[in-house]
């Protein structure tokens, strides 16, 4: 996968260390460690709904850029499921509320915000169409989302 070509800056996110001025307890480090970048309860949960319904699909490719979660190369559909805290869901109201650790978690949610941009711009640029979906939309309001889903992929069945 090639980087993506962006006239913005990149954010730099200091390094997570001690010598750095962060400190964590050993619970919070435990918890932390404990949070997965694939197959998360929503992801799951979105995947099971989509293949009961038939839509076949591959999952993580690496080939595209962002990594989405879930492909449907045949319709050149790209679905991503953020979580909320990681992609800044809300940002302008939620990024006040992180008291700890200030200075390296808002430039790291920032960059997070940054990466996701440039990715959904370089897959447009492939003619994909990008779907993201934070966590508790698909968690609270799954049949909406499989709507969506649906109703794109039944207009590009029309087009074929």
């Amino acid at each position: 996968m090639q980087p993506y070509d962006d006239d913005s800056e990149k954010i730099h996110v200091p390094r997570f260390e001690e010598k750095a001025g962060f400190y964590t307890s050993s619970k919070r480090s435990w918890n932390m460690s404990r949070i997965r970048s694939k197959n998360s309860k929503a992801e799951l949960l979105l995947r099971k709904a989509l293949w009961a319904k038939n839509v076949r699909f591959r999952l993580h490719d690496k080939s595209l850029p962002g990594t989405p979660d879930i492909v449907i190369k045949k319709y050149k559909l790209a679905i991503f499921v953020d979580g909320e805290f990681w992609h800044g869901f809300d940002w302008k109201n939620n990024r006040n509320r992180i008291k700890t650790n200030r200075l390296f978690w808002i430039p790291k949610i920032e960059r997070n915000m940054q990466k996701d941009e440039r990715a959904s711009r370089a897959l447009r640029e492939m003619d994909y169409t990008v779907f993201r979906f934070w966590t508790q939309d698909i968690t609270k309001n799954l049949p909406i989302v499989l709507n969506q889903i649906e109703l794109f992929l039944e207009t590009r069945k029309l087009w074929k």
